[in-house]
């Protein structure tokens, strides 16, 4: 006899049926007892009972079971969204691996694809435009060769940038500091500190020359200005002055009042998908969760979800970038980079607030 999980998820895969949800296809097939066909969610043929209605993990399942594929939405074969996914991907891997600038036509042609569907795909599926993609894929590949040691013109163009000066006007961008500082680990940038306590524990607030570079929770300085150091393995650290003390008051505010708005420059390093994420999660409305699916789906990536709980984890601006919002799919808390307790609590006090 079924458990009551195993119940709950019969009846959300009979709702994705219901309202024929491709985003389930692949994910399961239902199958109907009258007719012994097995069929994807979207499947477009007339509803069956729910009580004629069973539900495999996939097709091979599903036909040992004596089941046999429909004719119509064919669950045997790749789903139509599934290919088109499979034409992006190709379409990554070729920017990923080209050293030279592709423009859209020819990386439409090379997937045959039209331009314009292909721009709107693309953008769907990954999150960001094909020009946008290709900067991404130079900024990674230019971090990559600068931590290698490369000196810093032959990295610039090795990475795929056209001229020296090309690359000198998106440094900021892609690496945050200079590229002579990053092949170097951050050696002679600098970051001031200062630890304090407020609700939540201990706290380590960190500003670069750019801004606010880190906020980090914990129960003791010692391993917090540990953590800073494995940061910033090269930065040259130090105490933070009285002005900056200042700076930090504003933001033990924010720590201890979610939701407010914090007026000072933020310094946000990551991967262009790490952004994407983060930027989703400063979205979710305070006293609001979300889970991992749903900012997958947010973000135009609704199989990255593994990679979402990544980026969330990354994150080095603890309350401001608000990872604590995001929770399991079933409402359940889940890991937080500085204790599930404090995600507890912070979950908490943002209901208070918005029940005042």
């Amino acid at each position: 006899m079924k458990d009551f999980h195993d119940q709950t998820h019969d009846e959300s895969r009979w709702q994705a049926v219901e309202t024929r949800d491709n985003r389930a296809d692949g994910q399961f097939v239902f199958a109907v007892k009258t007719t012994g066909i097995c069929c994807r969610p979207s499947c477009s043929a007339r509803h069956p009972l729910r009580k004629n209605v069973l539900f495999f993990e996939s097709v091979e399942e599903a036909v040992k079971a004596g089941f046999r594929p429909c004719k119509r939405c064919q669950p045997d074969k790749l789903a139509p969204q599934q290919q088109r996914i499979d034409r992006i991907t190709q379409a990554c891997r070729i920017l990923e691996t080209s050293s030279e600038r592709i423009v859209l036509a020819e990386l439409a042609q090379r997937v045959a694809m039209s331009p314009f569907h292909f721009h709107r795909l693309f953008k769907q599926v990954t999150g960001l435009t094909p020009q946008a993609f290709q900067k991404a894929v130079r900024a990674k590949r230019l971090r990559e060769q600068l931590t290698q040691g490369e000196p810093v013109t032959r990295a610039v163009y090795e990475a795929g940038y056209q001229s020296g000066s090309n690359y000198y006007q998106q440094a900021d961008a892609v690496l945050g500091m200079t590229a002579k500082q990053y092949r170097q680990g951050g050696e002679r940038a600098w970051v001031h500190f200062v630890v304090g306590t407020c609700r939540l524990g201990e706290f380590l607030v960190a500003q670069s020359e750019r801004g606010i570079c880190a906020i980090l929770l914990g129960s003791n300085a010692k391993t917090l200005i540990a953590e800073l150091e494995t940061l910033f393995p090269h930065a040259s650290l130090t105490a933070g002055d009285e002005q900056f003390s200042r700076r930090v008051a504003q933001i033990v505010s924010c720590i201890e009042h979610p939701g407010q708005q914090l007026a000072l420059p933020l310094d946000i390093q990551g991967t262009a998908f790490q952004q994407q994420v983060w930027q989703a999660l400063r979205e979710i409305p305070v006293g609001q969760t979300a889970s991992y699916r749903d900012i997958a789906e947010r973000i135009g990536k609704p199989q990255a979800v593994r990679a979402v709980a990544g980026a969330c984890a990354a994150n080095k601006l603890a309350v401001i970038i608000p990872c604590h919002r995001v929770v399991r799919h079933d409402g359940a808390l889940s890991g937080y980079r500085w204790g599930v307790e404090r995600k507890r609590q912070l979950l908490e006090i943002e209901a208070e607030q918005q029940g005042e």
